[in-house]
């Protein structure tokens, strides 16, 4: 079977990439490029494996998330769906068509939570990248320009991130510390809201809870 370094060192997604982050750069986003990809995927991966998935499913879920965000150069909007079928184009005839379906639905069901979630692969992606949110995200470094900007301000905030599976408890924690001198923590909630229920929905496929810590106040 394809492996991620395989993946990883494909020409195509190699400038799928670069490109990716090029155009968000113009847009003034937080950073969808490889910093992002590799965390996504290896937390993709950790969380797989905790799960007691297959070896093959861990791969899969690595390989879905390092080219989840890939196609955002052709448009942000319905950038999950342009990032499957570029994948889909590359590897179609490479891949079994199950392995490649599967990778697929999790890359195009990763962003929008009026899809269903029908695997493990594409809930272990959900959680990998709705929870990266962090200070090293932020690619503007004029801290007026950043306090501006809720996006930049609440990532910047965030000064400690750790994503938990607890097989004892059934449940997948996000850990944050935010630096309230930065932001507020509702100005978290504003904007990542949305996102933290798809976490919910993700872990609850999974047959786990899911719970969000923010400087040591727990919500589940």
């Amino acid at each position: 079977m394809i492996t991620l370094e395989e993946i990883k060192n494909n020409q195509k997604i190699k400038e799928f990439v670069r490109q990716t982050e090029k155009y968000l750069d113009s847009l003034g986003f937080t950073d969808h490029g490889q910093r992002h990809i590799t965390i996504v995927s290896d937390r993709a991966r950790k969380l797989a494996r905790n799960l007691n998935l297959s070896k093959k499913d861990e791969e899969l879920a690595a390989i879905a998330g390092y080219c989840h965000d890939m196609g955002n150069f052709l448009g942000r909007d319905n950038h999950h769906f342009w990032s499957a079928l570029l994948f889909s184009q590359i590897y179609i005839d490479q891949i079994p068509t199950q392995e490649l379906s599967e990778i697929m639905q999790a890359i195009a069901s990763h962003d929008k939570d009026n899809l269903n979630i029908i695997n493990n692969i594409t809930a272990c992606l959900i959680l990998a990248d709705k929870s990266d949110v962090h200070r090293t995200r932020v690619k503007e470094r004029d801290i007026k320009k950043i306090k501006d900007d809720i996006h930049d301000r609440v990532n910047y905030s965030v000064i400690k991130n750790e994503l938990k599976i607890s097989k004892k408890n059934k449940q997948v924690t996000l850990k944050l510390e935010i630096d309230t001198k930065i932001t507020k923590p509702m100005d978290y909630f504003e904007i990542f809201l949305e996102r933290m229920i798809y976490c919910r929905k993700a872990a609850d496929f999974m047959g786990y809870n899911f719970a969000l810590i923010i400087n040591n106040f727990k919500l589940s």
